[in-house]
């Protein structure tokens, strides 16, 4: 997807499909699914199912599944059957994802894959309000898009993307709003990992309530 059709996707799709798609209670747009290990933040290398859905309006320009935006292109699969597939594979963690999927009300997926004794697993910007039963919250809020406030005091983790020095200033105000318990981490954006990882190091060091997420699925050549 090249810049100019982003822009043309921002303004003319999400604004008219967000509010009909989140309606959809029984079928979600289905990007991809697959089983692998979770490369980032505090489940980093263990075994996962990811769900990823289609359909996304928050707009990172570093994001690295710009083709998950456009719900429209990815076909509308019954709850019932991607909790089935779910259930072929080996993990018991399932992590959601996009995309973003609280775009969509989440309530019938979680149920259905409680009710396979599935650990629940969310990666949200925290753009929409939360919703569904999660036994895992990974908030990684994004400067294009502000959050819903009710995603500060129910997520579990916090990681922001650093992509330049400012960035780290942003992640203190977002770590001043989440609960205590939630645990803090910092991520080097993947493109500029050799100029923002020893920043990065630095700050840790010095701020030693923050973690460091490195993506090691992308390291490892793990899909």
């Amino acid at each position: 997807m090249n810049s100019g059709s982003i822009t043309r996707f921002k303004k003319n799709f999400m604004s008219e499909t967000t509010i009909k798609i989140i309606k959809t209670t029984d079928r979600l747009p289905l990007m991809e699914a697959f089983h692998t290990i979770q490369g980032e933040g505090y489940h980093q290398g263990k075994s996962a199912y990811f769900i990823r859905l289609g359909g996304c309006d928050v707009g990172c320009h570093w994001c690295d599944v710009k083709e998950s935006w456009d719900a429209s292109l990815y076909p509308k699969i019954k709850i019932s059957n991607i909790v089935s597939e779910a259930a072929t594979q080996p993990s018991n963690i399932v992590v959601v994802t996009g995309g973003e999927p609280l775009m969509y009300d989440l309530s019938a997926l979680t149920d259905e894959l409680k009710s396979c004794s599935f650990q629940t697993h969310l990666e949200t910007s925290g753009a929409y309000p939360v919703s569904g039963r999660w036994d895992w919250i990974c908030f990684s809020p994004k400067k294009f898009k502000k959050p819903q406030p009710d995603i500060y005091r129910q997520a579990n983790e916090l990681k922001v993307v650093i992509y330049n020095r400012s960035d780290f200033t942003w992640a203190e105000q977002h770590a001043a709003l989440v609960d205590k318990q939630c645990h803090l981490y910092l991520q080097p954006e993947w493109s500029k990992r050799e100029i923002m990882i020893p920043q990065v190091v630095d700050y840790v060091k010095q701020h030693p309530k923050w973690h460091i997420s490195l993506q090691i699925h992308k390291y490892m050549h793990i899909p």
